[in-house]
């Protein structure tokens, strides 16, 4: 074997460096001649003195011992021929995986990498990256749309379409499909934002670099997200945090989202979950907050307008934000700075070929913006305006397919009744009267805790147009125009009247025939006794008693009687002109009670707010039905006879259409003979009688006015062929902290010694209804049809009162009963007196000391969705709530 393959012997010294390195080395034959020869003292071999015979020599140091060990031995050095330059470490004995430091390097040189080193990290590193995406991919799944970016609100719509107000939900926006946004919206984002968005993955790798190394050194963030990680952030992550883990993890759902979602449903998504300022999330949010509009109608500039603001509300807000950036958010920097990016919106929108340029050229200055709106939304008669249509939508869930937690989840368009207009002039005519006369610092014993409640519901349709709910929704918490536990007074004798000449009174000589009774029609000619103090007698003549054995003899209001001794005779046309108590309380028994009940129901009242049905006070107004049951009872008379249920939303929709819409109904309450017979003897009060107070110049004015014993609430009820409307008045403190509270006396109020409902309401009827009818023509009512017969028919019949006192008479100085509810007395002769207590006073009958009333709304959307409870236990403490309590004598209430 040649001495050149031959493996050098092993070391025998100079230390464990020395040993190590003698091991890993070999000779290869083919090193040059040693320096030693020359004499150099850097011989790396140490050749010298000892020649050939190094290899016995005992090695002083490590220097000595990595010498031999490179020169390999003895024999190596003996054989060694003449050099061929500086010698290198020998090639190590065991391959190395990774050459570093290099072994046949030198110096600085065996710390450079080489390129086959360098070029197996990088695809070593790219590879192991490579593979932790894929499994990041494969495990990364695409989170559910976050519940912020979802939460919604309701929209309110007036009448007419103009937006009311938008509440109800924990976010102002309306989720809407892709194609109810406009195209150019949709381009004018992309162009904007991410031009690439229909072709790229869902992340753009440049625009992440930029971001991260920006993070990385504390600078700004934008401009390094797509379209699709922007709608990631927003509405599956919810995490508006700038981390370098956010971002990353940002990145991977992008991907995915990317992958697995279809664009479309990205933009819809990102533009429903943006934030364009003014409290509004998502398009169309967003339009109606800057342009009072529904997304789909927005122009081009509009579009590039809304664009531009989604860089940042604060600074593209034309209104400003000085609120945050006092110097840089003034009204004229943001103005300047939207113009100037919407430009730039439009003009990349010409150059991606979204818009043309003759359109482009139609958008050269800011589009038209209103300013931000109040945060009171709900203040004034708004409140109102939207407890009645939730507790419509809610009330009728049947039919509308939506319950209370799906509105609170928000996300819905409701159209309601509500004219603004008559909303605005009903609320200024309240407020006239009340500045004018209601003065509680001058006269706090008899003006404070004055209120009015009203509603005007139209006859054709029984829409809701107009309420008057109280002085501001958000500080005063009851709606007025709903229940409220007043009294309708004689407001309640037209539904008498309509029984008696729906099914007549009972004929007393014949009695039942086949188990009914004998009934005459009654025409409104027919005669009562229209005396003061008169004793109620049953149809058959008999004295009425209570379970007592206590019979009634009923007073009018201000003492008053009516028509000529002996017999005081007069027509019920007169009667109800005058609103004599005495004639129809005798006229109802006649008819019977369950008759009068069943008139109010099929005219509109609620069955819940009727009180007092047993006994002869409930034919002048013991009930408490709401002001909204009042107009739509009396828009049945002006309508004919046909009933239609007061509703007050027309349509709902979502983002995927229409949900619900009403569907009018219409039932016969009363022929119309009846209904028009009706009108024409309530037309008599108000030309002639209690009303003219209500009197419009060229209009036929019909209605009745109210005035409970008391004199604890009062009422107007009128309406011509268009317009029904009620306005009620009574004294209730505002204040929940007291207990039992009361209804409270209004003698004296407004400086006047009685109210009556042909003083404050009647007058705030005719102020407002001279305004809300104007641009409409003066119609007139039907000619009725002669009905029924002329009962109780006698020569003696007179048609004029002694004395000649009406209803506004003023009382003596022992306030005397109204017009409305009195009871049996313990005996024959005895009247229905204040501090009686043994006479029912008319409060009683609806549940004690205060509001009881159970007018619920039913389906006219008049409720409050939560009745609060009472607050002793009694159900006749509450306003509005559920059951009222007994009456003195057992009567129910509420």
């Amino acid at each position: 074997m040649s001495e050149h393959r031959r493996k050098p012997p092993q070391p025998q010294g100079g230390g464990r460096a020395a040993a190590r390195r003698g091991q890993s080395g070999s000779s290869s034959g083919r090193r040059a001649a040693p320096r030693g020869a020359t004499g150099s003292p850097s011989d790396p071999y140490g050749a010298g003195a000892h020649g050939s015979g190094g290899e016995n020599r005992t090695y002083g140091g490590r220097a000595e011992a990595r010498r031999a060990a490179q020169r390999g031995g003895g024999r190596r050095a003996g054989s060694a021929g003449p050099g061929r330059g500086r010698g290198r470490a020998a090639p190590p004995g065991k391959k190395r995986i990774i050459d570093y430091p290099r072994h046949d390097r030198d110096g600085w040189r065996r710390w450079m990498p080489s390129w086959k080193l360098v070029s197996g990290l990088c695809i070593a590193f790219f590879g192991s990256m490579v593979a932790v995406a894929g499994i990041g991919y494969a495990m990364v799944e695409v989170p559910n749309v976050a519940l912020t970016a979802t939460a919604q609100n309701n929209v309110y719509y007036w009448s007419d379409g103009s937006q009311m107000v938008a509440t109800g939900g924990e976010r102002n926006r309306q989720i809407v499909n892709l194609s109810q946004i406009p195209k150019e919206m949709q381009n004018a984002v992309i162009a904007q934002e991410n031009k690439t968005f229909r072709s790229d993955s869902g992340i753009d790798p440049k625009g992440i670099a930029r971001a991260v190394f920006n993070m990385a050194r504390g600078g700004e963030t934008q401009g390094g997200s797509t379209i699709t990680q922007q709608y990631v952030k927003n509405a599956m992550l919810d995490d508006q945090s700038q981390t370098l883990s956010r971002k990353f993890k940002e990145i991977f759902v992008s991907i995915k989202v990317g992958a697995t979602v279809d664009k479309d449903d990205i933009l819809a998504g990102y533009l429903n979950s943006a934030y364009y300022g003014r409290g509004a999330y998502g398009i169309q949010a967003a339009a109606r907050a800057y342009f009072n509009k529904d997304a789909i109608d927005l122009n081009p500039g509009e579009c590039a307008f809304l664009a531009a603001v989604l860089k940042g509300a604060t600074y593209y807000d034309p209104a400003g934000a000085r609120s945050i950036d006092p110097v840089g958010a003034t009204p004229e920097k943001n103005r300047e700075r939207v113009l100037k990016q919407m430009q730039d919106t439009l003009d990349k929108m010409v150059e991606y070929d979204y818009l043309s340029a003759e359109d482009r050229a139609k958008h050269t200055k800011l589009p038209k913006w209103q300013n931000p709106r109040s945060n009171t939304a709900l203040s004034g008669q708004i409140g109102y305006l939207v407890d009645l249509a939730k507790a419509y939508i809610v009330n009728n869930s049947e039919e509308t397919g939506i319950t209370a937690n799906d509105l609170e989840k928000g996300g819905y368009s409701i159209y309601t009744t509500f004219d603004k207009k008559k909303v605005q002039e009903l609320e200024k005519s309240v407020k006239k009267v009340y500045k004018e006369n209601i003065k509680p610092e001058e006269r706090p014993d008899t003006d404070t805790h004055v209120q009015f409640g009203g509603a005007s519901v139209n006859p054709a349709t029984g829409a809701i147009e107009a309420i008057y709910g109280g002085v501001d929704a958000t500080k005063h918490f009851t709606n007025n125009a709903d229940a409220t536990g007043a009294q309708v007074g004689s407001t309640f004798k037209p539904f008498v009247l309509a029984a008696a000449m729906t099914w007549g009174v009972r004929n007393p000589d014949l009695g039942p025939v086949q188990g009914h009774d004998v009934r005459t029609i009654v025409s409104p000619k027919s005669l009562y006794n229209g005396k003061n103090k008169l004793k109620i007698k049953e149809y058959d003549g008999t004295i009425w008693q209570n379970e007592k054995g206590e019979q009634w003899e009923q007073v009018n209001d201000g003492d008053v009687s009516y028509g000529t001794p002996p017999d005081y005779k007069i027509d019920l046309r007169e009667a109800m002109r005058e609103s004599v108590n005495s004639s129809f309380v005798q006229l109802g028994m006649d008819v019977g009670l369950d008759k009068v009940k069943e008139a109010a129901i099929h005219a509109g009242v609620l069955e819940g707010s009727l009180a007092g049905t047993s006994y002869p006070s409930f034919s002048i107004g013991t009930s408490n039905p709401s002001a909204i049951r009042m107009a739509g009872a009396y828009a049945t008379f002006a309508a004919s006879g046909k009933q239609r249920e007061p509703f007050s939303v027309k349509k709902v929709s979502s983002k995927d259409g229409t949900i619900f819409t009403h569907k009018i109904q219409t039932e016969q309450a009363f022929t119309s003979e009846v209904a028009d017979n009706v009108t024409d003897v309530l037309k008599t009060v108000v030309e002639d009688g209690t009303g003219t107070n209500a009197q419009i110049p060229g209009r036929e004015v019909a209605g009745k006015t109210g005035t409970t014993d008391g004199n604890k609430s009062a009422w107007f009820v009128g309406y011509t062929p268009q317009l029904s409307t009620a306005i009620s008045m009574f004294r209730y403190p505002d204040d929940e902290s007291i207990k039992n509270r009361q209804f409270l006396e209004m003698f004296g109020t407004g400086g006047q010694k009685k109210i009556h409902g042909a003083s404050f309401p009647s007058e705030i009827w005719a102020d407002y209804m001279d305004d809300a009818l104007k641009g409409l023509p003066a119609k007139k009512f039907p000619t009725p049809q002669p009905i029924g017969e002329i009962v109780n028919d006698t020569p003696t019949q007179s048609p004029s009162p002694t004395p000649t006192e009406t209803e506004e008479t003023t009382p003596s100085a022992t306030p005397t009963p109204t017009e409305t509810e009195t009871t049996p007395a313990p005996t024959e002769t005895a009247t229905c007196r204040p501090f009686d207590f043994n006479c029912d006073d008319g409060e009683d009958d609806t549940g004690g000391s205060g509001p009881g009333g159970t007018d619920t709304g039913g389906t006219d959307g008049g409720v409050t969705s939560s009745p609060t409870a009472t607050e002793s236990g009694d159900p006749g403490t509450s306003r509005g709530n559920g059951n009222g309590g007994d009456g003195l004598f057992g009567g129910p209430a509420g």
